[in-house]
């Protein structure tokens, strides 16, 4: 078979849109991210610990932390960024710990939502809300 270089380019062009039409993360909307992740399910609020500043000078650097003492994953949203996923943890059974803290970007000021699941199935929701007064996506 002969393949010429139309039929790559389309061939090519195929697997990239396959591609990044089935990853949720770049789903648009927080609701489709959240739904991806808990499956449906309706997330509860205790067990989990979101600490996040209630003030950001620089959205350049957000400093983020998020426990939930038997959870699986963690998954941390930035609801007003132009793509609202920020990071997903994965945890397996040697993880001492089901902590996480990074430092995030933000746009403005916004809510951060951190979705936990838990070992049973369950989902864990906490949200806290940071004021930037530097925004740190092109703000």
């Amino acid at each position: 078979m002969k393949l010429s270089r139309r039929d790559a380019l389309w061939a090519g062009l195929g697997g990239i849109a396959s591609a990044t039409l089935a990853n949720p993360l770049f789903a648009a909307t927080v609701e489709e991210l959240t739904a991806g992740f808990t499956g449906g399910a309706a997330p509860g609020a205790e067990g989990i610990t979101l600490t996040a500043p209630e003030i950001a000078e620089n959205g350049n650097t957000v400093p983020v932390s998020v426990s939930a003492p038997g959870a699986v994953a963690i998954m941390l949203l930035a609801a007003g960024n132009p793509e609202p996923a920020v990071c997903t943890f994965t945890f397996g059974p040697a993880a001492g710990s089901q902590n996480a803290a990074t430092r995030i970007r933000l746009a403005k000021t916004q809510d951060v939502i951190a979705l936990a699941k838990m070992a049973d199935g369950t989902v864990l929701q906490a949200q806290a809300t940071v004021k930037v007064t530097i925004g740190g996506c092109g703000g």
